[in-house]
């Protein structure tokens, strides 16, 4: 017992020194514990956590240290390491588990066991310091290595190192090491955190690395089977899907000129239901999958906005699936239409995107028929709404009407009760779409987002060309590939970055990180592998926004936050380009660089970018070339921001202490660096903010990020219908891409998917 007072002793005194918490009281309290449990870490984790409160927000990394101690005890017992405050043997480590079939052989096939013994040294233990205690838990519940007999081998700074030497690897020689060592800097810091995929298979035998993916499915029963397989495969794998319906035809249509025998979306919509239930991610979730439909779709008043709601037919219902609307300008527009009375008058038409092509005759160059989905309207010409007109117009094409009110109306109806459709404003994103070059102004390259409204790329449907019997005998299927988007995300902790000022040093390995994420990547849907090396599309992201604010003492709801989220977000943006077109000098441009935006210039001018650091970084891209396509894309980021000791996104606060609970385990929480002068600026909580200064400061943003951002709408149960009207057109008139859920005081928890948290 004098030995174990001992040790407490001096762990009251580094703890005190550190997080400047009273401890007089924990040592007897401690030890009337472990008389009864005999313990000492569990029963100081037990008294650290139940001290956590709003007046005493440093318990958790109290708590934390307790934690990382039971972390060090149960790994060294594991590796039969004999020095529990210690990390064991690195290299000994990766041969263990690459034995064990857990860690993946590249690792020692890339690296000599000279190069690991010096990576060793760069493991820095005391930055396990910087985890609170719900960063931590996460950490080790979901992501570091462990047998298979869920016996914990990795500790937290192998698993960022593990994660660095694994991005690096095919890395020139030469350059290597310091890249794996800057890596590191960057994840070790918590300046950064990796997409959940990434964070938990780097450096694995097993899994991928990317966060979500997004199809186009063909109006053809092949085309929407090879859908539900491509979903099912990606879904095992630990991807977020979302899928674009709109190209199917509606409830009532044609099937081979027999009139009234398509049962519509509902029926396939379910179907990928049940894969989402039946193939979970890699045995810890059920999947997670988004489908989008177009407002103008004729099945979007047959049964899609009612899926995930608990009235009407049960049969037709698919409440583990999650919804999106693809809105163009025009019903926005419709919508604002009024009588004298200010009654909302506007009509608005839905058709059978089969019947469109078959009746209306458009075709590309190509002679493929074109359907109301394949247009958009830019700001000088409205070529969506000539063909919507022509449409309308034409007496042959069946059609159901309704007052677009109407419409909106169920839209929002089942936003109050469920959190979703999700909102997308489909010619504001193919307006900006850098890469519209691809298909031709006025020609959609974007038809819908992915599970959390932060990806805007070119995609398109893979259809299957013909099935043959090859001279072994083998079945073959012949596919067209389509551009099967993939989402490669990671995002900047800005409380830690801003404050240490370095996001000129970390935006470069940031991006080189992501970048090579592509050619690790090993994934199963062959079309998805095509198009990830075509665009290298990126998305790096940040989390933090409320915490920084409050440790820069601006309120949320202030113009000096709406200029604060300009600046800040222009100049990760200049950073990220940058960094992307030093890549390009390095490795080359992506494919389809020539002619877009970046190219040309357009980019720059949509974007008024005229200063003179962006005019020398237009040319400077304009002469070298692009890395990455696409770049930029704020994801929702609550699990990893919580693994970051920061608040989840661009979101704000849900309140200053709260229960985090999960389905193995629940304990306090507060908000991150809470003291007397942070307290005002955390003070209103996400329900209480005034959301259109929250679209005010999000349009900012948006500006500067050339995909999308997941953006959430804060609503009290009782708001009035024409209150959240109002948010919509807000955020509409403000040219937000998309919008992600409205959450509503009155609903349960959402599960949100996580592969998108980075």
């Amino acid at each position: 017992m004098h030995t174990l007072q001992h040790s407490l002793q001096e762990e009251l005194t580094y703890l005190e020194a550190h997080y400047q918490v009273d401890l007089t009281q924990l040592k007897s309290k401690v030890l009337d514990t472990l008389k009864k449990q005999g313990d000492e870490l569990e029963a100081g984790l037990f008294y650290a956590l139940n001290q956590i409160d709003i007046d005493a927000p440093n318990w958790t990394f109290v708590a934390s240290h307790f934690l990382r101690k039971q972390l060090y005890k149960e790994a060294c017992k594991n590796r039969q390491h004999s020095d529990t405050e210690s990390y064991p043997n690195f290299y000994q480590l990766i041969v263990t588990l690459t034995e064990k079939n857990i860690y993946s052989d590249s690792l020692l096939t890339h690296y000599t066991k000279q190069d690991i013994q010096s990576l060793a040294l760069e493991i820095d233990q005391e930055k396990d310091a910087l985890f609170n205690y719900i960063g931590l838990f996460l950490l080790q519940d979901r992501y570091l290595a462990r047998d298979h007999h869920k016996a914990l081998y990795e500790l937290p700074q192998e698993r960022f190192m593990i994660i660095a030497m694994t991005l690096m690897q095919n890395e020139r020689k030469d350059t290597r090491l310091a890249l794996v060592k800057e890596a590191y800097w960057a994840l070790s810091n918590l300046y950064m955190t990796v997409a959940t995929p990434t964070l938990s298979n780097a450096g694995k035998s097993y899994g991928q690395l990317s966060s979500c993916f997004i199809d186009t499915v063909d109006d053809s029963l092949d085309g929407i089977y090879m859908n539900n397989w491509d979903v099912a495969r990606l879904s095992k794998d630990g991807g977020g899907i979302g899928v674009y319906y709109g190209k199917v035809r509606a409830l009532g249509s044609d099937i081979k000129k027999f009139k009234g025998h398509s049962s519509g979306v509902i029926p396939w919509i379910k179907l990928l239901n049940d894969t989402a239930v039946s193939v979970d991610q890699l045995g810890q979730r059920q999947g997670a999958i988004s489908i989008y439909l177009d407002i103008f779709h004729k099945d979007i008043m047959n049964g899609f906005l009612d899926l995930k709601t608990n009235n009407g037919d049960e049969r037709r219902k698919a409440h583990d699936i999650f919804t999106g609307v693809s809105i163009p300008d025009l019903f926005m527009e419709q919508l604002k239409k009024t009588d004298d009375s200010g009654r909302s008058i506007g009509e608005w038409h839905t058709f059978c995107p089969h019947e469109v092509k078959q009746v209306m005759g458009w075709k590309d160059a190509s002679g493929k028929a074109l359907g109301l989905e394949d247009f958009y309207d830019e700001e000088d010409k409205k070529y969506f709404s000539e063909k919507y007109f022509e449409a309308v117009n034409h007496p042959l094409l069946s059609r159901k009407t309704y007052r677009a009110m109407e419409i909106m109306a169920r839209i929002m109806m089942a936003q109050l009760e469920t959190g979703t459709p999700y909102m997308f404003y489909r010619d504001e994103v193919n307006r900006k779409n850098a890469n519209k070059h691809v298909r031709g102004r006025g020609r959609t390259g974007i038809f819908a987002s992915n599970l959390c409204t932060e990806i805007t790329q070119n995609m398109s449907a893979t259809e299957i060309v013909k099935e043959y019997i090859d001279d072994d005998g083998n079945s073959v299927i012949v596919r067209k590939p389509g551009e099967f988007v993939v989402c490669n995300l990671s995002s900047i902790n800005l409380p830690r970055t801003v404050t240490a000022n370095v996001l000129e040093r970390l935006i470069p390995i940031q991006v080189r990180m992501l970048d090579n994420v592509i050619d690790l990547n090993t994934i199963t849907v062959a079309q998805a592998n095509l198009t990830n090396q075509t665009y290298r599309a990126i998305g790096l992201g940040t989390f933090g926004w409320h915490h920084l604010l409050a440790l820069k003492n601006i309120y949320w709801e202030s113009e000096e936050a709406i200029n604060y989220a300009n600046e800040l977000y222009e100049d990760i943006s200049y950073l990220t380009l940058k960094a992307s077109m030093t890549l390009a000098k390095e490795k080359t441009s992506y494919s389809k660089f020539e002619g877009s935006e970046f190219h040309t210039g357009d980019y720059f001018k949509q974007r008024h970018y005229s200063d003179e650091r962006w005019l020398k970084l237009k040319e400077d891209i304009q002469n070298n070339g692009l890395r990455n396509g696409y770049l930029m894309a704020v994801a929702p980021n609550s699990s990893t921001a919580k693994i970051g000791g920061s608040t989840d996104g661009i979101d704000p606060i849900y309140a200053l202490m709260y229960a985090e609970e999960k389905k193995n385990f629940k304990f306090k929480v507060t908000v991150p660096d809470l003291t007397p002068k942070t307290y005002p600026y955390y003070l209103k909580a996400r329900h209480e903010l005034n959301q259109l200064k929250s679209i005010e400061q999000n349009a900012k943003r948006q500006r500067h990020i050339d995909q999308g951002i997941s953006f959430n709408l804060y609503v009290r149960h009782d708001i009035k219908a024409k209150e959240l009207l109002e948010l919509h057109l807000a955020s509409y008139h403000n040219k937000l891409k998309t919008t992600y859920y409205v959450r509503s005081t009155s609903q349960a928890e959402i599960n949100e998917c996580v592969a998108c948290h980075s």
